[in-house]
């Protein structure tokens, strides 16, 4: 049963790790990064320090700091640069990822699949005069297309179109061939731009196309047949942990589950987040309890597995002095959620005693801190936080600075070392029969 349920797992980890459109996602939101992070950083500031108008706590309110208000236009066109226009930047950078793996580097391939995804945008948008009437505008870009919102439509978009383009591209009938005499920055740009111009074009028919033959834009379509699922799935508790529950199970035959799945939920998360932030600058209640800041702060706190509660049975419990040492050398990593030290050095990865410990803590934790967000002792999180922030410090501000919060985070910790306890005890008993038969097998 054991080897069958690792060989499935390398299975999976295998196609997922080597999957072109996978790698190409995957480095592409982590090479977006800073400016989800820096977004979330704007929203933040503008949330709890800045605005004098915000229900929960913010520094502008004290008596004597209104004058901070004014730095708000600042802020606010920082975080519309930012978080509202990430799924801008994702299509250029899976381009750029995807374009490596084909031997592409040149500068026009994410350009022009960015005007790809573009033609399948809409270009007008409705809204309300100042006399209530219904007006539409022209030659404009709805946020919902530069947001998280637009992320799965991107994805999907960057993708085919890099297809499109580098087939065309790599067949050389489309190449213009110029004179010798003619720079090659010039020469390489006339090479592609046939297959530059009829990406564009045969993405835009397609648009056209499936708007006419569908009854509604391809958009609308990616929301209601993929997004709209997929975080009915992840966004729910059981679905949550079934991901998850992969995630660690994959971590215990030394797959990294983390960046293996992350290509399924990131979008997903990520998204839910968004518009927890958009309730909270609009002055609403958030209403995603699961999202990118809840992984990071109740599934994979101290890393995955949340072995900073391993770290700290060991202390207690455990009479083993290579676990000591190890753990000795793993608080401080652990302390910024990483943990390799003790996955691939104590180790956990095809370690049958820790490696239950280690799939159950998650789900544990996260089932408690969800619950306790549904009764109100913790705050939905709505802002994203880097995921190296020290445990408590994180879920505290992910909530723009909720205390109930951080309490369950570090609830959520001795959980986990309530959970890793009894297996740690386990451990020095093997450490005392292993011992035995060695000096067993000495006489």
């Amino acid at each position: 049963m054991k080897d069958k349920l690792i060989e499935i797992l390398l299975t999976v980890a295998e196609g997922l790790q080597t999957n072109k459109y996978m790698n190409a996602i995957k480095n592409g939101f982590t090479a977006l990064l800073p400016i989800i992070i820096g977004g979330a950083f704007f929203t933040l500031i503008l949330n709890v320090v800045l605005s004098t108008t915000t229900t929960g706590i913010s520094l502008a309110k004290v008596s004597g700091m209104a004058w901070l208000s004014k730095l708000t236009p600042m802020f606010t066109a920082a975080n519309y640069a930012t978080l509202q226009f990430f799924a801008i930047g994702l299509v250029f950078l899976i381009a750029v990822e995807l374009g490596k793996h084909y031997g592409h580097s040149e500068t026009i391939l994410p350009v022009v699949v960015l005007s790809c995804y573009i033609v399948l945008c809409a270009t007008t948008a409705t809204g309300l005069s100042s006399t209530k009437e219904v007006v539409t505008i022209s030659n404009v870009l709805a946020r919902n297309f530069t947001n998280a919102q637009g992320l799965f439509m991107g994805m999907i978009t960057a993708i085919v179109s890099t297809e499109i383009y580098v087939k065309l591209a790599d067949s050389g009938k489309l190449e213009i061939k110029m004179p010798e005499t003619v720079p090659s920055n010039v020469a390489k740009a006339f090479n592609v731009l046939f297959p530059a111009i009829l990406t564009i074009l045969i993405i835009a028919a397609f648009g056209q196309i499936f708007q006419q033959v569908v009854g509604y834009t391809f958009y609308d379509a990616i929301a209601k047949w993929i997004q709209a699922p997929l975080a009915g799935i992840l966004t729910g508790l059981p679905g949550y942990l079934v991901i998850f529950l992969i995630s660690t199970l994959l971590w215990t035959v030394g797959i990294h589950g983390t960046q293996v799945l992350k290509p399924v939920y990131e979008a997903t998360m990520l998204l839910a987040l968004a518009q927890n932030t958009e309730a909270v600058t609009a002055g609403l209640v958030p209403t995603n309890i699961l999202n990118s800041a809840f992984i990071s702060s109740f599934t994979t706190i101290t890393g995955a597995g949340i072995t900073g509660g391993l770290i700290i049975a060991i202390f207690l419990f455990s009479k083993r002095q290579d676990y000591k040492a190890i753990a000795t050398l793993s608080i401080a990593p652990g302390l910024f959620n990483i943990n390799e030290t003790m996955t691939f050095g104590l180790p956990i990865v095809l370690n049958p005693i820790l490696a239950i410990p280690f799939v159950i803590a998650p789900a544990v934790s996260a089932t408690f801190a969800f619950y306790m967000t549904k009764i109100g002792f913790a705050q939905v999180m709505a802002y994203n936080v880097p995921w190296t922030t020290p445990p408590v410090l994180q879920a505290f501000l992910a909530t723009g600075g909720h205390v109930g919060t951080a309490v369950v985070q570090a609830l959520c910790v001795l959980l986990a070392v309530a959970i890793y306890t009894p297996f740690v005890l386990i451990s020095n008993r093997q450490a005392t029969e292993e011992a035995a038969l060695a000096q067993e097998a000495t006489a």
